[in-house]
């Protein structure tokens, strides 16, 4: 038998897409019955969901893996178990859990195979525990899967305000790597610092030359790209002979420039890391591998994702119109009260 049925009679919100397209043009929410779950499902009553790029991406037809439609939008959220099937013993009720990213988070609850969740210490708070899946955990693979960095030595990335770009440097701190920061805009720099970017520096055509200077010309072997075209050109610059680039984002729209001289004179290495393809790969030791110590961090208030403004479910349009505004402070979340 279920242990105890906690939505009898009761129903949720859900945010649907019924074709791609302008988020603000094609998202909708709708009403559905309280979900059901099987014997080896629980029931995630959701706390929070942010809302991504690859998100919007989605919605708009645009990101691989093309969803089918009507689909509910959402890679990342966390939520807290409600209700128990039968034959499940590996999460309880009451637990705070991270949903995985195809089952569309952007909803009050949902009924889903107990085996597809992680349970996150419930010291963390709701709202970081929905962000850990993408960019902390993108981070902690950026950081250990394409060159064996040793303390002391030293790597670079651009759009470093991002929240991948800050869960870099809170990573990289703890490890005890040094980071060269690249942004924009000059008002982010004195930020990035205290948040413990060793070198921030603005970018442009000069950029070699003052990484050099402000590194006293250390050998940089790890180079993290989100931009794209010149921007990773400039990083690809910064880096010492048989270095790698690795890219994860292309903010800027534009491909990659690899002039063969990088490849022919400095032997440079280009990969690239999508989350959703090694979390789908990994063994959940594999997983927890990772997300122990950033849950670790994040208990101890070292890894904490920024948040610009908080949302309601029925504010679906506004919300999205804000996380397509440039120059944004922080995520935008939606926070749910079933």
């Amino acid at each position: 038998m279920r242990r105890r049925i906690y939505g009898m009679n009761k129903t949720i919100k859900v945010i649907v897409y019924e074709r791609h397209g302008n988020p603000e043009d094609v998202l909708q929410v709708k009403t559905e019955p309280w979900p059901q779950p099987t014997a080896d499902e629980v029931v995630v009553a959701m706390r929070a969901a942010p809302v991504n790029p690859a998100d919007i991406n989605a919605i708009e037809g645009k990101y691989p893996a093309k969803r089918e439609v009507p689909a509910v939008p959402g890679f990342e959220g966390a939520g807290v178990v409600v209700e128990v099937g039968a034959n499940v013993s590996t999460i309880t009720q009451g637990a705070l859990v991270m949903l995985p990213h195809n089952i569309g988070t952007w909803r009050e609850a949902v009924a889903i195979k107990a085996d597809d969740l992680v349970a996150v210490p419930p010291e963390i708070d709701p709202a970081q525990a929905a962000m850990l899946k993408i960019n902390p955990l993108t981070a902690w693979r950026l950081l250990h899967d394409y060159v064996d960095l040793a303390r002391g030595n030293w790597l670079i990335q651009n759009a470093a305000n991002s929240a991948a770009g800050r869960a870099v440097i809170a990573i990289a701190r703890q490890l005890g790597f040094k980071t060269v920061n690249v942004v924009r805009r000059a008002e982010l720099l004195e930020e990035l610092r205290a948040e413990g970017g060793d070198v921030v520096l603005v970018d442009g055509e000069k950029l070699r030359d003052e990484v050099k200077m402000a590194t006293g010309s250390a050998a940089i072997r790890l180079g993290l790209n989100s931009v794209g075209g010149d921007s990773a050109l400039r990083l690809s610059n910064c880096l010492a002979f048989g270095g790698t680039l690795v890219s994860f984002g292309a903010m800027s729209m534009q491909p990659l420039k690899i002039p063969t001289g990088l490849l022919i004179f400095k032997d440079l290495r280009y990969r690239g890391i999508w989350i959703n393809h090694w979390y789908d790969n990994a063994t959940m030791a594999e997983r927890m591998a990772a997300f122990n110590p950033l849950f670790d961090m994040a208990k101890r208030g070292l890894l904490k994702t920024k948040i610009a403004k908080v949302y309601a479910i029925d504010d679906v349009k506004a919300a999205v119109v804000q996380a397509a505004q440039p120059k944004r402070n922080g995520k935008i979340i939606f926070e749910f009260k079933t």
